[in-house]
């Protein structure tokens, strides 16, 4: 695999925010998921998991709740009291609508995505007409008393069930009023006698209302009488959220001591005709609050304080007991937010209210395998540049030579001119900024840190050329006609001769910067693109997919390389294949032009283009037990693929020179220990 010298990094403090709320698309099997802090991200479950979107945060913008309407629009909705619709194309905020009933708790859309149904603050129901280009109030419903935290459609559009303090409703969406009224046994566990918070309702399409509630409680209610038919008692705590599967065989709710309760739908006679709701399967996955929840056809979703995103597979559902089956835990980002000046040694860290420059530590001292050396120069933390504004940043780069940074948030751009002198650092923000830099998406800088690439949200890439304190616009390129989508990935070849950059499903266009002008688009894939670099030299571009595969795209032919062809003829190692976190960064060697350097969360990886590739017999992460191996049976296995897993989570690797590497773990104990304690429980023997 070759020695290196590694910068093993533990000090970029992420932490992730926590999971407010989520809505599941049943049409195109995608997840929206929103944070805490505004952030809203889109997982492509279809495509392994991956997070093939993002919308930055926002100070003033508290989610509260998200659905998805007509298809493929996605709405949100909070206390500042905005109604929001997302533009998937262009990754940006389309527009936004008061709901004029003070903070919005709940939202949820018809079952034909025509009327968006909002639970307000002052206790009314409003309902929102889904227009082609926007959302209109058209009424609204017989007002509850309380606040309505919760809302469901009956599955034909007639009713809705709502949640409040102490009771459930059913409202008549033609007439508006109430046909029905629930209340609460206000009887808790314990001495105190307190009000009942109903946080989660599903409406089935027998009648049956589902509430959960503060009471640790899963309700069943006959919507026709208002008669309570089945209690489940869960927990000591909060029932949180519930989700039904589409099918309404099968439901998820979640607690605040971070368990999710899986119930069923089980015929209690022989012939079928009579069922009841049976709870099946506790699941442990979370430590803290579990706030939102949602069904898959065939897997559990939840997601909370924590910020872990868990996927579990119900296994009577998965056909192929594969790692289709396998339980997966999201907790960081599919996304860069390290960026790396590798002349200087520093690095850009990315946080969503912040941006910190570090240098690395420096060693004089050698030694052998393993060996961990002491440092003469302690690593260094250099300036810390706070946001501007109530808007996150959501994209930022340092250049190569360290004498620039840029970072961009939803509207705005920024540039600054860095200053070393000594060991003090200046700064000095470039003012003059054109206006069409504004809607950054992605940044870039060309590797002799002269040109800057911006990518913008209207699928558009501009050129900037650089020089001592200012910049120039050089050239823009307009996307391809009848297509207007966001560019997520950008990668330059280090010759300053090209420009690839990839969307989220249109795959992998190619810019000659000589010319400045379009020179040919990768054939499309079926996956979206995780990862991209161009290699010295050869200026091949290798490509990393969702699915794990890996292409390489000459540029200058226009043409897969025989390489490429021959990977796809035999077939990845399946062990390289079913692997479920993507492939986030590509790099090269400077000596070495067979080499590939590439790392996801969990793995570092060399693939050497020299070497014969693995069949699906050969053990694949064979690197340490190799290593004690005699010279003939390391030479009988070797192959192409050399893979370490000594750095875990893996959050950044780069090469710095021919024999240095840079590592970024982030330990996920360290983010444990930085969140607020979760409700204790009660464990055998203690």
């Amino acid at each position: 695999m070759g020695e290196f010298k590694v910068h093993r990094v533990r000090f970029f403090n992420y932490v992730p925010v926590g999971i407010r709320c989520m809505a599941y698309n049943h049409q195109s099997n995608r997840l929206a998921v929103s944070r805490s802090d505004g952030t809203v991200e889109i997982y492509n479950l279809a495509a392994n998991s991956f997070q093939e979107k993002f919308f930055p945060g926002h100070e003033g913008r508290s989610t509260e709740a998200m659905c998805w309407a007509k298809g493929q629009r996605l709405f949100s909705a909070g206390l500042n009291g905005d109604i929001i619709e997302y533009d998937l194309e262009k990754l940006s905020v389309k527009y936004s609508v008061d709901g004029f009933g003070g903070p919005i708790w709940s939202m949820a859309a018809d079952p034909s995505g025509s009327y968006l149904a909002i639970g307000c603050e002052d206790g009314s129901v409003k309902l929102f007409h889904v227009a082609p280009d926007k959302i209109q109030l058209e009424r609204t419903l017989e007002r509850q008393k309380g606040r309505i935290l919760s809302l469901s459609w009956h599955p034909s559009g007639t009713h809705i069930a709502v949640g409040s303090i102490d009771y459930v409703a059913v409202l008549d969406v033609k007439s508006g009023s109430t046909t029905q009224k629930m209340l609460m046994d206000r009887r808790h566990p314990g001495p105190h006698r307190r009000r009942c918070v109903v946080w989660g309702v599903a409406f089935l399409s027998d009648g049956t209302v589902v509430s959960t509630d503060s009471a640790g409680m899963v309700q069943f209610w006959d919507s026709e009488t208002g008669t309570l038919m089945q209690t489940h008692p869960l927990s000591n705590s909060d029932v949180l959220s519930i989700a039904v599967a589409e099918k309404e065989d099968s439901m998820v709710v979640g607690t605040a001591e971070g368990t999710i309760f899986h119930f069923q739908l089980i015929a209690s006679r022989t012939d079928g005709k009579q069922s009841q709701w049976v709870r099946t399967k506790p699941f442990q996955h979370h430590t803290h609050d579990v706030r939102c929840v949602a069904h898959s056809p065939t897997a559990l979703i939840s997601g909370g304080v924590d910020a872990h995103l868990v996927i579990r597979p119900l296994m009577e559902k998965v056909e192929v007991k594969n790692y289709d089956a396998a339980l997966r835990k999201i907790t960081f980002p599919h996304r860069r937010l390290i960026s790396c000046a590798k002349k200087m040694q520093l690095l850009l860290f990315q946080f969503p209210q912040r941006l910190e420059l570090w240098r690395l530590g420096a060693t004089e001292a050698a030694g052998k395998n393993e060996d961990i050396l002491p440092l003469s120069r302690n690593a260094e933390h250099l300036l810390q540049l706070k946001k501007k504004g109530p808007e996150n940043i959501c994209c930022s780069c340092i250049s190569p030579c360290g004498s620039w940074i840029a970072y961009s948030t939803a509207s705005r751009f920024y540039l600054y001119r860095m200053n070393y002198e000594n060991n003090s650092v200046s700064i000095k923000r470039v003012s003059k900024v054109p206006k069409l830099l504004n809607s950054a998406l992605q940044i870039l800088f060309s590797a002799d840190s002269t040109k800057l690439f911006v990518a913008s949200n209207q699928g558009s890439l501009h050129v900037i050329q650089l020089s001592e304190g200012s910049l120039k616009h050089l050239h823009t390129f307009s996307p391809q006609s009848g297509t207007s989508e966001a560019t997520t990935l950008l990668a330059a070849s280090p010759d300053g001769s090209w420009l690839a950059a990839a969307g989220p499903s249109n795959g992998v266009s190619v810019y000659d910067l000589k010319h400045l002008k379009p020179h040919c688009t990768v054939p499309a894939y079926n996956f979206p693109v995780t990862a991209l670099a161009i290699a010295p030299g050869t200026n091949n571009l290798v490509i990393a997919h969702a699915d794990q595969q890996v292409f390489e795209f000459s540029i200058p032919q226009k043409q897969y390389t025989d390489w490429s062809r021959k990977v796809q003829k035999q077939g990845l190692h399946y062990l390289w294949l079913e692997r479920d976190t993507p492939i986030t960064h590509i790099t090269f060697h400077p000596q070495k032009p067979t080499h590939i350097l590439l790392h996801d969360t969990y793995m570092f990886c060399i693939i050497d283009k020299s070497m014969p590739l693995p069949d699906d017999k050969t053990p694949l992460f064979n690197q340490l037990s190799l290593r004690e191996a005699s010279e003939n049976v390391r030479r009988r296995h070797a192959h192409a693929f050399k893979i370490s897993k000594k750095f875990q989570p893996l959050l950044f690797m780069d090469l710095l020179d021919e024999g240095t590497l840079v590592a970024v773990e982030r330990p996920l104990e360290d983010i444990v220990a930085q969140l607020p304690p979760p409700i204790k429980r009660k464990k055998f023997g203690t």
